[in-house]
This record gives structure tokens, sequence and C-alpha cells, in this order.
């Protein structure tokens, strides 16, 4: 099986090795990554796997265009890299499954399905200290009920992954897909674990690129410009840090859980297989943020619903004035 993650990265130099070797040892057999003109490191981090026929970096200049370029890279592995599974991520996302590799799960995916998920698993930063991102952030968001601030990083979703097409098309963020495949609803080939905010130098980085690019979902990436430009950047991070006294009273409360696997397999440098995932608690984690998922799913329709309406009712209003007026005259 030949299985090819597609990624857009800018700037990630922090996290772009551990993530692209960890799916390498994974089962992932080739990355593709859009480079969006990184200046940190990054370029040269992909371009190093690239000589090793690991990474078919492609440079990427000019306004982001995710939709594009997310469905070309997907058609890429699908017409020219021989890809039969194609995941999508993002650089700071991990693709875990309970058990196994990825060729085991997406193996046992029936052949008439050609589109599947992975589960979103938000982790939280903490105070800086020694060792890496992993190493630090072993606290993850075990929402008793659905986050459904738009704006939040730690609301719930999933990332999609789907066997090769040459004619799909990959929606924003990699979250669903327009394909003639038939797609499996309610169970998930993996935890995607996501480390969105890790220190505040890139928690900045990101704001204020993401702000003055006109990133969707704005609110998040306008609250750290606003913060940097009044000088409140630091005072605004440090309430996103999860410190051990809260951590332990998130622990209590059921918010919060201790989740090791990524620093586990990074420390492993072997096989990149997760842990056993019998553990009950990690599938019963599943469940619930799963159940999360799709009341969010509700919350997220009504106000699609809600703003359509409301641009009909507009419509309906403007023309109205337009038969008024002709009628008039």
């Amino acid at each position: 099986m030949n299985i090819v993650e597609v990624l857009i990265v800018r700037d990630e130099i922090d996290i772009i090795d551990a993530q692209i070797s960890y799916h390498l040892r994974a089962g992932v057999d080739l990355v593709i990554a859009s480079d969006h003109g990184s200046t940190d490191g990054t370029s040269e981090v992909l371009e190093s796997y690239a000589r090793e026929g690991r990474v078919l970096r492609i440079s990427r200049t000019g306004p982001k265009d995710e939709r594009a370029w997310r469905t070309e890279m997907a058609r890429l592995a699908a017409t020219q890299m021989g890809a039969d599974w194609v995941l999508n991520a993002d650089a700071d996302e991990f693709w875990m499954p309970r058990r196994g590799r990825l060729a085991d799960v997406l193996g046992a995916v029936p052949p008439s399905i050609g589109v599947v998920w992975g589960l979103t698993r938000h982790f939280v930063p903490r105070p800086e200290g020694g060792g890496g991102f992993a190493e630090k952030m072993v606290a993850r968001v075990s929402a008793p009920a659905p986050i459904n601030d738009p704006t939040s990083p730690y609301r719930p979703h999933a990332k999609v992954a789907h066997r090769a097409d040459p004619d799909i098309v990959v929606h924003y963020g990699g979250h669903a897909v327009e394909s003639a495949l038939a797609p499996l609803h309610d169970w998930y080939v993996a935890d995607v674990l996501h480390f969105p905010n890790r220190s505040l130098e890139q928690y900045l980085r990101k704001g204020l690129r993401q702000a003055r690019g006109g990133e969707r979902h704005l609110g998040q990436y306008v609250r750290a410009m606003q913060a940097k430009e009044e000088g409140r950047a630091e005072s605004i991070f440090h309430d996103l840090l999860v410190d051990d006294r809260s951590f332990e009273l998130g622990k209590e409360s059921g918010a919060l859980v201790m989740d090791t696997r990524l620093r586990d397999a990074l420390r492993n440098h072997g096989t990149g297989t997760p842990p056993d995932g019998r553990d009950a608690g990690l599938a019963f984690g599943q469940v619930a943020d799963a159940a999360a998922l799709r009341e969010a799913d509700i919350v997220r329709l009504s106000r699609r619903i809600d703003d359509v309406s409301g641009r009909v009712r507009a419509l309906e209003t403007r023309q109205g004035r337009r038969w008024l007026k002709a009628g008039v005259a």
C-alpha cells in the first residue's frame, strides 16, 4: 500500500522535522509539501528529505490558495505518485492509529469505501521547560461538551483521508472532499494529534501571518495581532498556558487528560508504531470526543443555515425593491 501525506507549511521549523520523520516511520511512503515562502529553515528541512526521495517540495508564492493547493497535491498523488491513500494534514498534526500502523487501519477499510476521517485531538501549551514541544505538551483537551466558539483552536473537527482520485477536490483545511468515492462517517481510522500553540514566538508568528493574510476563522489570529500591537502578547499567551495546578484541576474535572503517545513515539525512534490502543481510557475518550464533534457539526450546520437564510432574505429584499421601483416607473 502506498500512502502519501500532503501538507501546507510555512515557517514551522520547531515541528516540521518531527512531523515528517514520525509519519515516514508510521507508514507514509511520500510527503508532498507546499512550502509557502518559509524563511526560518523549514525549506532546508524539506529539501533534506527531498534529497532522500521522501518529500516532494512545491515552492509557493503569492496569496495562499489552500483549496487549490490541497486539491493539486491530492491529484498529483493520484496521477503521478502511485498513491493508494492520501492523508490531509498540517505541520502541527500527527495521524496516529490507536492500534497498529497506518497501512493496517487503512487496509481494513472496505473496498467500497473511499473517504474516511481522523478525529482531531487538541493539545494545550505548557510552561516553558526543557525538551521540545512533544516532551512538554502532554495535556490534551477532552471537553465534556463541544466547544462551539468558531475562533477557538480547540473546537472539535476531523481531518480527511481518501483513496487516490484524479478528480478529487479537497476543501479548506483538509476537513472534507468532493468526490464520487463513498464516505464512511462516524468511524475514525486514527486520532490526529494537534499541537496548535507551542511557544510564544510561534503563537505570535502564526497569528500575525494569518491575520494579515485574511485567513478564515480570524478571531484567534486577530487577538494575537492585537495583543502584539498593544504590548500584551506575553500576557495573552500566558493565559493559554496550562501549569501543573491547572493540569491537575483539568484532569479532576475531565476537561484535560494526560496523553503521551506522540512523546513516546518520538522517543522511540523505531517503527513509529503507537502504543497499544486497547487502553480503555483512550477508547472511551475517542467515543466522547466523537460525540462532541457530532454535536458541534450540528451547531456549525445551523450557523450555515442561518447565514444562507440571511443572504436569501437580503436578496429577496433587494429584488423586491427593484420590482417596486419598476412598478412605480
